[in-house]
């Protein structure tokens, strides 16, 4: 086994003797983007692993003006479908030799001043926006900072602002297809927070397919994207006479749909779907667990995640490029916990 050279204060010329190339090869493989082949790569990387050489990336970023971070913000994770989305995104930025700092949006007034802050100081190249609720002034701030801004899984009305959302209008429209195709006439909604485009957009969707169905919504309650207030607003909407109560709800999140279905099997003594059929959105790993098998709206993580990073780059590369939005369609997942209309073809 070859032995490992130990020298301190080891630099790119070093390593470039030791590779045999130049000392502008060795810094193309650590730049980046940069067009370098494949076996001058392997070349470096195997002088540099033996030399025990690292970058100054610090160093480099004073040069380049670059830091080589992403900053991704988000609110909470408790949804299965944000760390399974902010696991990717750090992935696929990391193939285009990214790094990423998490930032924790909190819930006060000024959350949005520290996050700005937060970012300017660690000097980020661009910044993902995931499940957070802030204002286009706020993305202001940033790009007149230089910082070029990606709004994930959200759109907002400023078309100044880059963004890459699931179409959530149309999958709204698609469960109330579904429900009424189903023959279900007392319809609920179960609401995200009211603040959040999604929300809105999936409730504006969903009153729309009811309304082309000649169906109006039944009753209407509000869980805030948590278990904990949409316990609650299932009893609210259920805990009551059988001609009284829905028939049927969708609810904006699949994280709030798992626990709409525990309260009606285990607390309210309810049968999914033969006393109530449930749709939820999202489609997160444990929707189709066997103790739900949840019918859902899928979103395509991977495409989503792609289209944001791609955005992205295009920003921080072309700073003078313009903003663009755009929405990914969503498929319903057909699944035991609603009610199939015969012959459903979407």
């Amino acid at each position: 086994m070859p032995q490992r050279l130990l020298k301190i204060g080891v630099n790119s010329i070093d390593v470039a003797k030791h590779a045999g190339v130049s000392q502008s090869a060795v810094s193309r493989v650590f730049t980046p983007g940069a067009s370098v082949s494949e076996s001058m790569r392997d070349r470096v990387m195997q002088a540099a692993a033996a030399l025990g050489y690292q970058p100054n990336r610090l160093a480099g970023s004073l040069i380049t003006h670059r830091s080589n971070l992403i900053g991704i913000a988000i609110a909470f994770l408790a949804n299965d479908f944000y760390p399974m989305a902010v696991e990717r995104l750090v992935r696929r930025l990391r193939d285009f030799g990214y790094h990423t700092m998490m930032f924790f949006d909190r819930d006060h007034a000024n959350s949005a001043d520290e996050t700005v802050e937060a970012f300017l100081q660690y000097r980020v190249d661009g910044v993902i926006l995931a499940s957070v609720t802030l204002s286009s002034s706020w993305v202001t701030a940033c790009e007149r900072s230089g910082v070029p801004v990606v709004l994930f899984n959200r759109i907002q009305d400023d078309p100044h602002v880059s963004a890459v959302s699931v179409d959530n209008l149309e999958g709204g429209r698609t469960v109330a297809r579904f429900l009424a195709a189903g023959g279900h006439r007392r319809i609920a909604y179960i609401a995200g927070r009211e603040d959040v485009s999604t929300q809105r957009d999936r409730e504006t969707g969903f009153r729309q397919g009811l309304a082309a169905a000649g169906l109006s919504l039944f009753d209407r309650a509000v869980g805030n994207y948590t278990v904990e207030e949409v316990r609650p607003a299932a009893r609210l909407l259920f805990d009551r006479p059988a001609d009284e109560r829905p028939d049927a709800v969708f609810v904006a999140s699949d994280h709030m749909a798992l626990g709409v279905m525990d309260v009606l099997r285990f607390e309210l003594g309810l049968r999914v779907p033969a006393d109530v059929s449930v749709v939820g959105f999202d489609d997160v790993p444990h929707a189709s667990a066997p103790s739900y098998r949840l019918t859902t709206l899928h979103q395509p993580v991977d495409r989503i995640v792609n289209d944001a990073v791609q955005l992205l780059l295009e920003r921080i590369e072309r700073p003078a490029s313009a903003p663009r939005q755009a929405r990914v369609p969503v498929s319903l997942v057909l699944r035991e916990s609603a009610r199939i209309p015969h012959g459903w073809c979407g």
